[in-house]
């Protein structure tokens, strides 16, 4: 069977609007930027300690650990994002930091393939020894998708060699041989580390490692309780456990079972993407199928409006289906990202819009309020609504920051910021049998091949600013193929041009399928309308009665204090208010902004009264909830009252 697949990341170029600029900022300002973080060269921002543990581990320098003991993974994620940044934009001073920090790496990793800065530097005797908490596992498969990731950027072998030797050692020991371990990662990450590492090197005794991981995960005897005895901690679980216990860790039952989206919301995205990577390369009909109801599951019960997961701060977690409260909204950005990153899965599985619609979502909003409009700045957390004296008080809201932070102790999410953006061509295109598939719409061109006809497809936007996608066709000879261009499913009256004249504009399952002898000179142009849309929550969404949040194509807006007052509780929007869309070129570095006329109720005299209210007019402006708190602290909020 032949599935859709990304295109080779050299393939494809974004030069100018939206998601370019963003591509742009993570290239030249995140990625340079996060190389300082981790050398511990930014005054006032956390520690690192990342390539300080590194060289100490290599012997390079004297000194002691430093930070959390999967620390290493910060390092391994950016090493992916600038191998992607070295794929698209070579950089020859980049290239030669990356050599040198590799060659750190050799040296650090001992002779059996073990490679891990906290293990080797503060508990030598205790590898492998507590699965459940210590992520030894998990940052060995971000070392992997890094090795992966720069054998792919660079031709090199040289950080494939030390990841494929630490994979080795990894398939030695873990299993259901004599003297292996049969035991599995309480942080689901290697799983889908291993498949990359299988096509990355044609050998399929990985895939069978990913495999193992998955299939072994929750069966009894239950290997996390069998390792606590031996740890002598019987009844003993982490804080963020003693709710869920080992469901925490999608480890309660065999992964086979699981019918809910469950636990840690990170490890649960991180699980369902290996999985459907698996059953695409094993060709396993089941697995894709559990897969794909999971994938529902999370789509239709779980997801909040501005495509973030995780509803529980406790244990960071899924919470009870519907349940998405939006001022204790975890949503962390990583959980976000690993939306996208099944998002694009079952796009390989199966090309339907409604995927990309999800994916879209949660990139341009949850995953992008994690980034400063500057680079420099990031959140975690990302509510949907945040009252700043509130949430430094509440111990649910106690990891909710008001303002971005330059960096964090546990700093998994901005460099996972920059390796997706650095890697956004591999999302926004994919090959298929019959031609191209466009998922998302960005500024630039991308080149791929017909059979043996090279073809170029320029893309004109200012996406997702304006509406319309101009599309130039650009085969070396005239050549007969597919373009699939997604009709995103917000958009009610979208319109298609095909050589300046109007053409018929029909779907299938989400996609304008376009196929015709294509020749130089080709164009099409596809109007994507955005009206301002109130979107209202299904009803068993509680915490969203009666309320509704803005959108304006892919881009949900919200409510921030700098323009509307304080008490945003307050505002309400009139079921018959007129809202209207404006671009406004010197706010936010230029952004469309939803206002109109509100209500606001006034404060009364007493708490409680049976007298009505005073309620008063009121002018009201949003801006893309992307773009919060990038003017100061103050209150925010999505989810608007309806009057």
């Amino acid at each position: 069977m032949s599935y859709p697949s990304a295109l080779p990341l050299f393939r494809v170029r974004f030069d100018h609007g939206f998601l370019a600029e963003r591509a742009r900022l993570v290239r030249e300002t995140v990625i340079p930027g996060q190389w300082e973080a981790l050398n511990d060269r930014i005054p006032g921002a956390e520690r690192s300690g990342c390539v300080h543990n590194l060289q100490v581990a290599a012997g390079e320098k004297a000194g002691e650990f430093h930070g959390l003991f999967w620390q290493d993974s910060d390092l391994a994620k950016w090493i992916e994002a600038a191998s992607y940044r070295l794929a698209t934009h070579p950089d020859p001073a980049l290239d030669t930091e990356l050599d040198r920090l590799i060659a750190t790496l050799a040296k650090a990793q001992r002779e059996d393939g073990y490679l891990n800065t906290y293990f080797q530097l503060v508990e030598p005797q205790n590898r492998w020894a507590n699965l459940r908490d210590c992520h030894e596992l998990y940052v060995a498969g971000h070392l992997i998708e890094a090795g992966v990731a720069h054998f792919h950027a660079t031709g090199k072998r040289t950080l494939l060699a030390v990841v494929s030797k630490l994979a080795d050692l990894v398939a030695r020991t873990f299993g259901t041989g004599p003297g292996q371990i049969p035991g599995y990662c309480g942080h689901e990450e290697i799983e889908l580390a291993l498949v990359k590492l299988a096509r990355a090197t044609g050998e399929q005794r990985y895939l069978a490692l990913a495999d193992y991981f998955i299939t072994q995960r929750g069966q009894s005897p239950n290997y996390f309780e069998t390792e606590a005895l031996r740890r002598g901690e019987k009844d003993k679980l982490p804080w963020h456990m003693h709710h869920d216990g080992l469901a925490t860790l999608q480890a309660a039952r065999p992964v086979a079972e699981l019918k809910e989206p469950v636990g840690h919301a990170v490890r649960m995205m991180y699980l369902l993407a290996a999985m459907l990577d698996l059953a695409q390369d094993k060709g396993d009909p089941a697995l894709r199928e559990h897969g794909r109801r999971l994938w529902q599951a999370i789509v239709e019960r779980h997801l909040y409006v501005t495509g973030g997961v995780g509803s529980e701060p406790y244990g960071e977690k899924f919470c009870e289906p519907f349940d998405l409260p939006p001022d204790r909204a975890y949503a962390e950005t990583c959980a976000a990202i690993g939306v996208v990153l099944c998002a694009r899965r079952m796009l390989e599985h199966e090309l339907d819009g409604s995927h990309a619609d999800v994916m879209e979502r949660a990139l341009y909003n949850n995953v992008l309020s994690g980034l400063a409009l500057d680079g420099r700045t990031y959140f975690y957390v990302n509510p949907l609504e945040v009252v700043p004296a509130v949430a430094k008080r509440r111990f649910e809201c106690h990891l909710v920051k008001t303002q971005r932070v330059p960096w964090f102790g546990c700093a998994c999410c901005p460099p996972n910021v920059a390796r997706l953006f650095a890697s956004l061509g591999a999302y926004a295109y994919a090959q298929v049998a019959d031609g191209l598939a466009v998922h998302l719409y960005a500024g630039g061109d991308v080149s791929f091949r017909v059979g043996p006809t090279p073809v170029k497809l320029r893309v004109t936007t200012d996406y997702p600013w304006k509406e319309r996608v101009e599309l130039s066709v650009e085969p070396e000879t005239s050549a007969e193929f597919t373009l699939h261009l997604r009709v995103p499913g917000w958009c009610r009256a979208p319109r298609l041009e095909l050589n300046g004249r109007p053409s018929d504009l029909e779907t299938v399952r989400g996609y304008a399928r376009l196929r015709r002898l294509w020749k130089q000179g080709d164009k099409v142009v596809l109007e994507l309308p955005m009206p301002v849309e109130r979107v209202r929550a299904d009803a068993r969404v509680s915490a969203a009665s009666g309320q509704v949040a803005l959108q304006r194509g892919p881009l949900v807006y919200c409510a921030e204090q700098v323009d509307n007052g304080a008490q945003l509780s307050a505002l309400s929007l009139p079921r018959a208010s007129q809202l209207n869309a404006r671009f406004v070129p010197d706010l936010l570095a230029g952004c469309f902004v939803i206002e109109g006329e509100a209500c606001r109720t006034e404060p009364g005299e007493k708490l409680y009264a049976t007298a009505a209210p005073r309620v008063t007019p009121a002018r009201f402006r949003a801006v893309p909830y992307a773009l919060w708190a990038n003017r100061g602290e103050g209150e925010m909020r999505v989810w608007l009252r309806e009057s």
